[in-house]
């Protein structure tokens, strides 16, 4: 095959025009009203929470496949089109700012639900630790900026959020009904366009041990990691030369190295031994409880994993979790064979809500039009 050209699909800004987004508010809602009437408000959470139905639902509304905003529009229309009250279903979060303010949407949702301030409390909380989890456990430089958190009446949950680097945009999925340990492999699919080569994954079952022997390291006095921890940043050779000039003496330089040096980008400074001694005055009970910790981010939650590997040779996990779904798996067999069955009746299934949405038949025939291209694509 000759090749005439090549095609950069790069991350872009801007956002949806209003007569754009206005329809896909409008397609959302009809699509999401036929899917929790005919299949219910778990099975909506079920197919929001996979990548690859996300990805085909985005395309739909009016996105192209490339496209960065295809999360944060995608998830936006649906919040503006979902009413809780009448659908039994919370879209809470957002991108940005937004993001901050899930808390008082779910309690103000949770209140229409009339759910407990026990669940409410919980609800809270996942959507607390499965941003922390995808900030600090998966450290793979795709900084979070949106969150997305959906919930039914009878408190189940699904969270859709995404993380950018200076290049490619990361979106993480997560079903509630699947975690069953919010640092234990709880997604239910990470999706994004590259793996990276190296990844500090303390969610993997190889980190097992490092999770373990991370939070006895904190319950044991933090005076005895201290020396493993250096107070100064990383120091080039140059910077312990000293010349010296005897009289009478040629004058000659000489370098004294340190009794000990950072090891392996672990240096957390005062700032970070004294969130780790507050952590030991808490005594924290589990691991989830420890990244839960105010302060306790990437860099001591990584720190502490190094040493753990240093001291007790528990190596964690430095593969990328990134896969396409747990669902359908993936074209390159990894994490397993997409399984077309499947995979068909999910977009048979979202063919069907469209052509059943009570839209204009303009909408309707661009809705569909664009989901065959999908397809065939």
């Amino acid at each position: 095959m000759k090749r005439t050209g090549v095609v950069n699909l790069p991350l872009h800004g801007g956002k949806a025009p209003r007569w754009l987004f206005n329809r896909m508010v409008k397609l959302a809602r009809e699509v999401s009203e036929i899917i929790i009437y005919e299949y219910g408000q778990e099975e909506f959470l079920r197919r929001i929470s996979n990548p690859y139905w996300f990805q085909a639902f985005s395309c739909v509304l009016g996105f192209d496949w490339h496209a960065s905003g295809t999360t944060t529009v995608t998830t936006g229309a649906l919040k503006a089109a979902i009413d809780a009250e009448k659908f039994g279903v919370a879209v809470c979060g957002g991108k940005g700012g937004t993001s901050r303010k899930t808390p008082g949407d779910i309690e103000r949702a949770s209140d229409i639900f009339s759910l407990s301030s026990r669940r409410t409390d919980e609800l809270i909380h996942a959507s607390k630790l499965s941003a922390r989890v995808d900030n600090t456990c998966v450290q793979d430089s795709y900084q979070l900026y949106h969150h997305s958190f959906f919930f039914t009446e009878k408190g189940k949950w699904a969270v859709v959020q995404q993380g950018m680097n200076e290049s490619y945009a990361r979106r993480y999925h997560w079903l509630g009904e699947e975690v069953k340990g919010f640092v234990d492999e709880p997604h239910a699919g990470i999706s994004c366009d590259r793996k990276e080569e190296k990844v500090l994954n303390l969610t993997a079952k190889d980190s097992k041990e490092t999770r373990k022997v991370s939070l006895d390291l904190v319950k044991d006095n933090p005076v005895h990691i201290e020396k493993f921890l250096n107070k100064n940043p990383q120091k080039g050779l140059m910077e312990f030369e000293q010349e010296f000039h005897p009289a009478g003496i040629p004058a000659w330089r000489e370098f004294t190295m340190p009794e000990h040096h950072p090891v392996l980008d672990i240096d957390v400074g005062k700032a970070g031994m004294e969130v780790i001694r507050k952590a030991y005055e808490i005594q924290p009970e589990s691991y989830e409880e420890l990244i839960s910790l105010r302060g306790m981010g990437p860099k001591r939650i990584r720190a502490l994993a190094l040493i753990s590997d240093l001291l007790y040779g528990t190596e964690p996990s430095w593969e990328d979790p990134v896969k396409y779904s747990f669902t359908h798996g993936g074209k390159d067999s990894f994490p397993f064979p997409v399984q077309r069955r499947v995979y068909d009746n999910s977009i048979l299934n979202l063919r069907d809500a469209v052509e059943q949405a009570k839209i204009g038949r303009k909408e309707k025939l661009y809705a569909i039009k664009r989901l065959h291209e999908f397809v065939q694509g």
